[in-house]
């Protein structure tokens, strides 16, 4: 089932290991992962949040390369994963064309690796139950090391951190998305949340 959901990888604002507002590079690896987790999991629309002119020529070389290109013809199903993909300048940009696709109400919600604010967070489950509703959100994960300061007044809703066992806790962002993405539009049939 396609789902009302959005996920846009934010490569600025985000900021580095000292604090500071940066913006970071596109990845291969990003491009391709995530739009294969996005697709398994009923996206809508993988959007990648660059202002970076160069930045947006090489992620469109490689999205057309799968898409249009030889790559195409041999890899169809990356093809289809990679179609999903949208390249914006700024999150406000994906914002407006979201809020167009989904004029009722649509909620933004952000992903982050510490505790942001308490009284803005929500547990998976409750995500998770309102998309099965139908309910329309777009996922913001930042690259590097976590989103600005700036953009957590954009948004509705934040998710916990995933943890696990230890203290390190630095997932890259490919293996971030996939687990959120499981744990909001995975099958439950199955497991015993």
């Amino acid at each position: 089932m396609k789902l009302r959901l959005d996920v846009a990888l934010v490569h600025a604002p985000v900021i580095n290991r000292n604090g500071e507002t940066i913006g970071s590079a596109v990845t291969n690896l990003d491009i391709h992962d995530i739009a294969r987790a996005c697709c398994s999991f009923g996206v809508d629309t993988y959007w990648i949040v660059t202002p970076f002119a160069k930045q947006q020529e090489l992620s469109r070389k490689i999205i057309d390369h799968w898409c249009e290109g030889y790559g195409k013809r041999v890899n169809t199903d990356r093809g289809e994963a990679l179609s999903l993909i949208r390249i914006a300048n700024t999150i406000d940009e994906v914002i407006d064309n979201v809020k167009s696709k989904w004029p009722d109400k649509m909620r933004v919600v952000a992903t982050c690796a510490r505790n942001w604010d308490k009284s803005k967070t929500t547990s998976y489950s409750a995500m998770h139950r309102d998309l099965e509703k139908q309910e329309a959100a777009l996922l913001l994960f930042g690259t590097a090391w976590g989103l600005a300061p700036e953009v957590f007044d954009l948004v509705d809703t934040i998710l916990p951190p995933i943890t696990g066992g230890g203290e390190y806790n630095h997932l890259s962002v490919r293996s971030a998305v996939s687990i959120i993405l499981d744990r909001l539009a995975g099958q439950r049939d199955s497991f015993n949340f």
